[in-house]
């Protein structure tokens, strides 16, 4: 399982030109699902995105996480994230999870996030999305578990 989290002062996902899912200060999670992936993975990450610190404290250094500062997570499906890039110029797909698998483990990360405490908005999954952000910092993180 892999998450591209990216600090955002806010972000939005549409569909059809309509909004379905938007946050203020929080985190942006792009979520990719691998075949491998079980329930385990999905409380490794989820858990680990809960306590990540990548907030700054009163003397600006990253010492907060999205709980105690009362942000949002933003959580979009991507397969892409488990392309095989290492050879040629196409990317392969083997390693992603089969569609209802994928929406599955989607669905259980998103509640593992909202038993943990923090607000959380969602993309559609396998939709053709548009999402926008203001990432704030720039910080981004790739976390794989």
């Amino acid at each position: 399982m892999i998450g591209l989290i990216q600090r955002v002062s806010e972000a939005c996902v549409t569909v059809e030109d309509t909004i379905i899912g938007e946050i203020g200060a929080g985190i942006m999670l792009l979520l990719g699902v691998e075949k491998e992936d079980t329930q385990a993975e999905v409380e490794k990450l989820a858990n680990k995105i809960c306590n990540y610190r990548i907030f700054s404290d009163e003397e600006g250094k990253m010492n907060l996480n999205i709980r105690q500062t009362g942000g949002a997570v933003l959580v979009v499906s991507q397969f892409t994230l488990v392309a095989d890039t290492r050879k040629g110029n196409r990317p392969g797909f083997s390693r992603g999870a089969p569609p209802a698998l994928g929406e599955s483990l989607y669905q259980a990360f998103v509640a593992e996030l909202e038993k943990q405490g923090v607000a959380v908005a969602c993309g559609q999954f396998g939709a053709d999305m548009k999402v926008q952000l203001i990432n704030d910092g720039p910080v981004t993180f790739h976390i794989q578990v």
